[in-house]
């Protein structure tokens, strides 16, 4: 993967160091954290788990401000810039050969805890996707997470993580996102929780769709997409849920296992056609 020359997003508000949102995920250690990622890593929404977690005020990081950031932090903020950059290029262009507008969304990069139109999110959640606000949030530190952590290392990796979110936010422009919103309400929590796990899917694709039409400009070539892959498949919520409680329940999850999100990650990168990342019977992105 080859970043050099490669623009800056303009779209990025950086609240790292400023005082972050009123609720912080506390208790359990690894158990919790882990329990948190399986329902809203990649693409939850926050405000749906405050009900069910305890909360306390979040400390006070103001006397660390962004601009004080370690080198190898600001590093990584220049690569999630460039990365959103690549993604306003691919998603501009596809919306444009629709006959539509692209309208791009804002990276929040942010440290601990901070707020959203979603409700108040910890770092401990992941990163997501807001569709109220229309913003993605994420914590640089997730990125050390994903490679200590969940075995996922390499810049493709990252890559993915931000591809993803966007994903979601072209699910949102395109009305997806609401119908399915609308689909859950009408069903059960088995029922709801497959489609949640459709929509995550989907986004997997998108995001395989995207590392497609940026094979040149970003220079890339399978150890990426393998990265990638690596990340996807450490997300699976079988993968989560058998390191959190040493058994799996498919019936509750809510982004797919690791079969399927390597699945439809490479699905979307092979063909690179939005119409193949159906995976809603009677939805897709060209419905």
């Amino acid at each position: 993967m080859d970043l050099d020359g490669q623009r800056e997003s303009e779209n990025v508000e950086d609240r790292r160091g400023m005082p972050g949102g009123r609720t912080a995920l506390i208790g359990g250690g690894l158990g919790s954290v882990v329990l948190a990622v399986v329902y809203l890593l990649l693409g939850g929404d926050p405000n749906a788990l405050q009900s069910g977690i305890q909360s306390q005020p979040s400390a006070d990081t103001s006397g660390n401000p962004a601009t004080a950031a370690s080198g190898p932090e600001q590093e990584l903020r220049h690569f999630a810039s460039q990365i959103l950059a690549g993604t306003e290029d691919v998603w501009t262009k596809e919306f444009a050969a629709r006959g539509a507008t692209y309208e791009v969304p804002h990276l929040v990069l942010y440290s601990g805890s901070t707020e959203s139109a979603c409700g108040g999110a910890d770092s401990a959640v992941g990163p997501f996707y807001c569709p109220s606000d229309r913003k993605v949030f994420l914590d640089l530190s997730f990125f050390n997470e994903l490679s200590r952590r969940f075995g996922a290392s390499g810049e493709f990796a990252r890559a993915y993580v931000i591809a993803h979110e966007v994903g979601h936010h072209v699910q949102n422009l395109m009305g997806i996102s609401g119908k399915v919103r609308g689909m859950q309400q009408r069903l059960d929590q088995h029922g709801a929780n497959a489609l949640s796990v459709r929509l995550e899917l989907q986004a997997d694709c998108l995001a395989g769709v995207w590392a497609n039409r940026s094979q040149q400009s970003f220079k890339l070539d399978e150890s990426d997409i393998d990265s990638a892959l690596s990340a996807a498949s450490a997300v699976g919520d079988d993968r989560l849920q058998k390191a959190a409680r040493g058994y799996v329940t498919p019936d509750s999850f809510t982004h797919g296992s690791s079969a399927e999100r390597t699945h439809w990650f490479r699905q979307g990168f092979t063909s690179g056609r939005l119409g193949d990342c159906n995976t809603f019977a009677g939805q897709t992105p060209d419905g």
